[in-house]
């Protein structure tokens, strides 16, 4: 039995189906019922929904698997106490293999998340637990293009000079699958993920608009109109992690480049990871598809 947690987020909408057509039993951590439904919809016989910080929630989705595939949940501000937290768990319950989601070059402390997430590699180094740590690169997400398909502006909340690499999530999960069932063969190891090319945000705008065959503005927002995309109408006296985080990469990404190398991704998918032009190309047609019904 594998444990996948946050399994309804990004990375598990991907991976179950994966797990689940190479006949792997899964069992799905969520935090509403609502998204138990969804995964049950997928053919997900085992659903624990509920907040995983909670110990009793953790037993009950932790009890009886062999592996975990443990994902922070974003921009959580308990992120690091679940992480230690399922580590200590899968040790107590005898977990043969641990999985973790990390982040490209977790040591950047200066990055909160990142330092969260430094913290938890730190124990499961630590834990006596077979283990594989994931350092994806920034991901390739559905939620950033689509504005630009329909405003036709690409926006960051960071220098557009600086230069960035990025991974598509279809092949962080094609990884995390393989580290799942052939766990003998990745035992022990630390993955960075990073596809092909270090682009800034005008280069990433050019690729763009080559796809769509038509202009497209690139422009630099304000922390404060990045901090409101994510948080909202929300009291910033209950969202002062959030507040942190989002600052924190800002604050960064305009000072450094954020760079990786695709040879080990490439090795281990045994073929060219996706670039942002196909990963493009393939969530235009997607957005042209859904258009048209």
């Amino acid at each position: 039995m594998i444990l996948v947690t946050a399994a309804n987020g990004n990375q598990g909408r991907l991976l179950i189906p994966k797990l689940l057509a190479a006949g792997q039993p899964v069992r799905a951590c969520v935090r509403t019922e609502a998204s138990a439904a969804q995964l049950r919809a997928l053919g997900v016989q085992e659903v624990v929904a509920g907040d995983i910080s909670e110990p009793a929630v953790l037993a009950r989705a932790i009890e009886g698997v062999q592996k975990v595939y443990h994902v922070g949940p974003t921009i959580h501000p308990r992120e690091r106490s679940m992480g230690l937290a399922v580590v200590d768990a899968a040790r107590a319950e005898g977990v043969r293999h641990l999985v973790f989601s990390s982040v490209l070059h977790a040591i950047t402390t200066d990055l909160v998340q990142h330092e969260i997430k430094r913290d938890i590699e730190e124990h499961l180094l630590s834990s006596g637990l077979e283990f594989t740590i994931l350092q994806p690169a920034n991901y390739m997400l559905p939620l950033k293009l689509r504005p630009v398909f329909e405003q036709g502006v690409f926006e960051l909340s960071w220098s557009l000079e600086r230069r960035q690499s990025l991974v598509d999530l279809g092949d962080v999960t094609d990884v995390a699958r393989m580290a799942l069932i052939e766990s003998e063969h990745h035992a022990g190891a630390t993955y960075e993920l990073a596809a092909p090319g270090r682009y800034t945000a005008h280069e990433l705008g050019d690729i763009i608009s080559r796809v769509l065959d038509r202009p497209i503005a690139v422009r630099e927002i304000d922390a404060g109109t990045y901090l409101r995309a994510w948080i909202g109408d929300a009291d910033p006296q209950r969202v002062t992690h959030q507040i942190r985080v989002l600052r924190a990469i800002s604050a960064r990404y305009s000072s450094h480049d954020f760079v990786g190398n695709p040879n080990v991704l490439t090795w281990l998918l045994g073929r060219p990871p996706t670039t942002f032009e196909a990963y493009v190309r393939s969530q235009h047609d997607a957005f042209l598809r859904k258009a048209e019904q």
